[in-house]
């Protein structure tokens, strides 16, 4: 699970703790003698003098090549922030992954952060193409391009929010929306396998949440799918479930709700 939540940037040594793999010093021994080794410490740097600190950080786990392994940083600038007018304020985030091994290039996605109920969401590619930026030739003036592209690409985030927010879900579509959901968590033999109680998906957790419209209801739900607050029958048991802490898995099921969402927004 991201954390998303935190307004506190982390230090170094915060970094290290969650994710050593963002200071290695050197590439695997398997990768090219053409690879270029920039290590993920440095965009760090580069990345707080343009004002975006780090917030989380996440790598995966790993048996061999450990070090060099996929790892995750989230930033913000705390000077970038969108206000709704309802009192719903919203931190934009960008997401960075990367490896040592020689198998990824630096990739930055926008994600967004609710202040309202501490929820982060990853926007969907049709909102915001993940920005590439090979390790060869990496210089801090296209880190800088890049950013200010993103960040310049705000304003289609804050009129989809608008649009899910002005699209009325009657019941029969809200259930829908919660069945079509579940399709980005489970895959198509899971979901046929198991027994969910829709209501239970689209039942708010906070008051703020409560409401017809499609920006409450894609919340919730995606909400619910991270944090795995739901039950559902499984082989005649009865099963929580668990919450999602794989953080590629997180990214993609962010992703394809926010997808999903912006095709009953149209």
């Amino acid at each position: 699970m991201l954390d998303l939540q935190n307004t506190q940037f982390l230090t170094k040594e915060e970094i290290r703790e969650k994710a050593s793999s963002v200071f290695t010093m050197k590439p695997s021994k398997e990768v090219s003698k053409h690879y270029t080794h920039i290590p993920t410490s440095q965009v760090i740097d580069d990345m707080a003098l343009l004002g975006w600190g780090v917030v989380d950080a996440k790598q995966v786990n790993a048996r061999k090549g450990k070090g060099f392994q996929k790892h995750l940083v989230v930033f913000r600038n705390n000077e970038v922030v969108i206000n709704g007018a309802d009192g719903d304020t919203v931190f934009p985030q960008i997401l960075l992954t990367n490896s040592h091994d020689g198998k990824n290039a630096f990739t930055f996605t926008a994600g967004l952060f609710r202040m309202v109920c501490e929820n982060g969401l990853v926007i969907s590619t049709q909102q915001f193409e993940d920005v590439k930026m090979r390790h060869m030739g990496y210089t801090f003036e296209d880190l800088q391009v890049n950013i200010r592209e993103m960040v310049a690409k705000l304003p289609l985030t804050v009129e989809s929010m608008n649009k899910m927010k002005q699209v009325e879900m009657e019941q029969e579509k809200a259930l829908d929306f919660a069945k079509r959901a579940l399709e980005t968590r489970f895959d198509e033999n899971q979901v046929k396998r198991i027994t969910i109680d829709l209501n239970e998906l689209l039942k708010p957790t906070r008051v703020e949440d409560q409401g017809n419209d499609l920006w409450s209801v894609f919340n919730v739900v995606q909400e619910k799918l991270i944090e795995g607050d739901f039950t559902y029958l499984s082989g005649g048991k009865t099963r929580k479930a668990r919450r999602v802490k794989n953080f590629k898995q997180d990214q993609k099921i962010n992703q394809d709700l926010f997808d999903l969402a912006l095709e009953y927004a149209n």
